[in-house]
């Protein structure tokens, strides 16, 4: 009787992100004719227990594969507080729900976090704050959210947090909407000759009560409370959505439900596939990429860990783009005038060469125009082709060229840049070769 009680407590004159079905049986349950039994998660994919690097067995609440995949199973109906993690006699909790995700979000050995849902809905009171979790951490790793039967009011709230939700075939999502259950019970109780009496404070503190039925001033109160629990769903949705479905379009639906594939066609999913596949898929994916699950389970597009969950293109931002693309082409140029200035001081520098002006003239030519040989190539080619001669530049003509800002010696770079050279050679030797080639 005292467990009917508590569940009467958070059902009567609340607002419920919850299916009618799902209404009327907790009204059969407190009416004494039924109970409600919620099946356990799945325990035939991954651990609670994870080893690191020392052997040392690590618990988490949560289960974890190999690869890093954790898999947080919401099952049942949803209240605010109370169930901590996992089902307890039907009821799960977003202070339970919320305490996984944040923890499998900061996990290093977490890659991404699939949320494995079969849900009616539950309290409409902790369900947004809850989607905002979703949210974060889908900014920070890939978060996919399964409709593995049933993500209904306030699991979909939750899921649409995710950066992606994948439906079962016959997977059923939707029911974005409010309900609120009055019961009188004031014939019932006239008819057993009860008749209860309230002393209180506080014009509308009795409002609502099941002892009597509802004035048209306190139904339109609870109409407006209803109202704003709504509002807020329709907003909550299209954070997390974001184009894929808009604040109008949740509304649009009228707290309909779909079923798999048509689910997917107004947006409230992303793809059909299966619990396997989404599995699968996740596995597969690096610990620094996380990419969009496609129809078929398989891996597509977005290289960027941890989108954010309404962002419809998961991949890298343009400006994220253009930095990554300078960043690239700086560290090839610096790359690639390292390796010509190496190149450039094997052929100079030879024996032979070193100090010839003619030779190092004839070396710095075909060291330019033909790329593809190696510095030791160059000089051999030289030596063997090209006359040597004894002019050569003193030191004082180097030091005036410097103090005039002249560049001893210019080389094309990847990209059209100039760099000057900087290599083992003296200056002399430098400005000999370019004085000797015409430069």
């Amino acid at each position: 009787m005292t467990f009917l009680a508590h569940i009467a407590d958070r059902v009567i004159n609340r607002p419920l992100l919850i299916t009618p079905g799902k209404t009327a049986v907790i009204l059969e349950v407190l009416s004494g004719r039924m109970g409600v039994v919620a099946p356990d998660a799945s325990q035939f994919e991954g651990d609670q227990f994870s080893a690191d690097e020392d052997g040392t067995r690590r618990f988490h609440p949560y289960r974890v594969t190999e690869t890093g995949v954790a898999m947080i199973t919401i099952v049942g109906t949803l209240v605010n507080r109370g169930a901590w993690i996992g089902a307890n006699s039907g009821l799960v909790s977003y202070e339970g729900v919320k305490y996984q995700i944040q923890k499998a979000a900061a996990d290093p050995a977490v890659r991404s976090i699939l949320l494995d849902i079969q849900s009616p809905g539950g309290e409409a009171v902790g369900a947004f704050e809850a989607a905002a979790v979703v949210r974060q951490a889908a900014a920070q790793k890939k978060v996919v959210a399964v409709v593995n039967g049933m993500a209904a009011s306030a699991a979909y709230a939750i899921a649409s947090g995710a950066n992606e939700i994948v439906t079962i075939e016959t997977g059923i999502s939707g029911s974005i909407g409010v309900v609120l259950l009055h019961v009188d019970y004031s014939r019932k109780l006239n008819a057993e000759g009860i008749t209860p009496t309230f002393i209180f404070a506080g014009a509308t503190k009795v409002d609502g009560n099941p002892f009597e039925p509802l004035s048209d001033a306190v139904h339109a109160d609870l109409q407006r409370e209803t109202n704003k629990f709504y509002d807020t769903f329709c907003a909550t949705v299209a954070l997390g959505r974001g184009k894929r479905l808009t604040a109008d379009a949740a509304r649009a639906t009228e707290a309909r439900t779909l079923i798999g594939q048509e689910a997917v066609d107004i947006g409230l999913a992303d793809s059909v596939g299966s619990f396997e596949s989404v599995l699968d898929a996740l596995s597969r994916a690096s610990a620094m990429s996380a990419r969009r699950i496609s129809p078929n389970g398989g891996l597509s597009m977005s290289d960027q860990p941890g989108a954010p969950a309404a962002d419809t293109n998961t991949g890298i931002s343009q400006a994220n783009h253009d930095q990554a693309v300078a960043a690239a082409r700086e560290e090839g140029h610096a790359a690639g005038a390292q390796a010509a200035t190496t190149r450039l001081a094997a052929a100079l520098g030879a024996d032979g060469i070193k100090g010839d002006a003619a030779r190092m003239s004839a070396a710095l030519d075909l060291a330019t125009t033909s790329p593809s040989m190696t510095g030791e190539q160059v000089a051999a080619f030289v030596t063997g082709n090209v006359a040597s001669s004894s002019s050569q530049a003193s030191a004082d003509q180097v030091q005036t060229a410097l103090e005039n800002d002249r560049q001893p010696l210019g080389l094309a770079m990847p990209g059209g840049q100039v760099k000057k050279a900087k290599s083992s050679l003296s200056g002399s030797e430098i400005y000999s070769a370019r004085r000797a080639g015409g430069r």
